[in-house]
């Protein structure tokens, strides 16, 4: 596990924002000011793909922010399979309410590519708060929107119909990792098959088979095992209803 920490400068070396926090909606709103608080406090951690950021069970008590690369946070069911609870990019955050009490982690975290977090310590970040206060209610906010995504995990999960299951799935990464080129959207996936299908609680043949069946019907275009292009976005939400 790479532990390479340090303390990041004003101005942010691991990205091109002159304050890497404004990244984050959890401080997007601060003056410059306030940033530099928030930025004089935090540490700067590298992690190569497949490092754990932290397992089941270690001490909860750091804020993650993924400033460059991306991250899964994952547990395993009975049976040893990977469960993926989130799959987060640069600007999303983890560990947020971990910082008003001390608790254990429920879940793993680890690296899907190489990847650069900003962290921030329990300690630190109160130290912020009584200076910017209003960051509570963000913290907050953030909670409720994570919790709203696990409940539609849920939902997706549960969903009898696979095209369904596999549409939203699609629609999630084209919101979180899609890009427009030469005027078509394209998702770079940042999982392999296999962990998407462990997402969904599905085989890795039923993924492979229903992403053929939407390439057949024109609704994608498969571009080797990482890559689709969304021809007909509209097509892939009436299936995701």
């Amino acid at each position: 596990m790479s532990k390479n920490s340090t303390t990041i400068p004003i101005r942010c070396k691991t990205c091109n924002e002159t304050y890497c926090v404004s990244k984050i909606s959890l401080f997007s709103h601060l003056n410059q000011e306030d940033m530099k608080t928030v930025i004089n406090k935090i540490d700067r951690q590298e992690y190569q793909k497949g490092d754990f950021l932290f397992q089941s069970g270690d001490v909860a008590e750091r804020l993650w922010i993924v400033n460059e690369g991306s991250i899964k946070v994952f547990n395993y069911t009975p049976e040893g399979k990977e469960q993926i609870l989130y799959l987060l990019s640069s600007g999303d955050f983890l560990g947020d309410l971990n910082l008003f009490k001390e608790n254990a982690y429920p879940y793993y975290a680890a690296a899907l590519e190489p990847t650069r977090l900003c962290t921030l310590s329990r300690n630190n970040f109160q130290a912020i708060l009584k200076e910017v206060p209003e960051i509570n209610e963000k913290v907050l906010a953030y909670a409720y929107e994570r919790i709203t995504n696990l409940e539609e995990l849920v939902q997706t999960v549960t969903a009898k119909n696979v095209g369904q299951r596999i549409a939203k799935l699609l629609i999630h990464f084209l919101e979180h990792f899609g890009i427009e080129r030469n005027g078509m959207l394209e998702i770079t996936f940042p999982v392999s098959r296999e962990d998407m299908a462990n997402y969904l609680g599905l085989t890795r043949e039923t993924v492979s088979r229903q992403l053929s069946l939407f390439q057949a019907d024109d609704i994608i275009d498969m571009k080797g095992n990482r890559q689709i292009l969304i021809k007909n976005r509209k097509a892939l939400e009436d299936y995701s209803r």
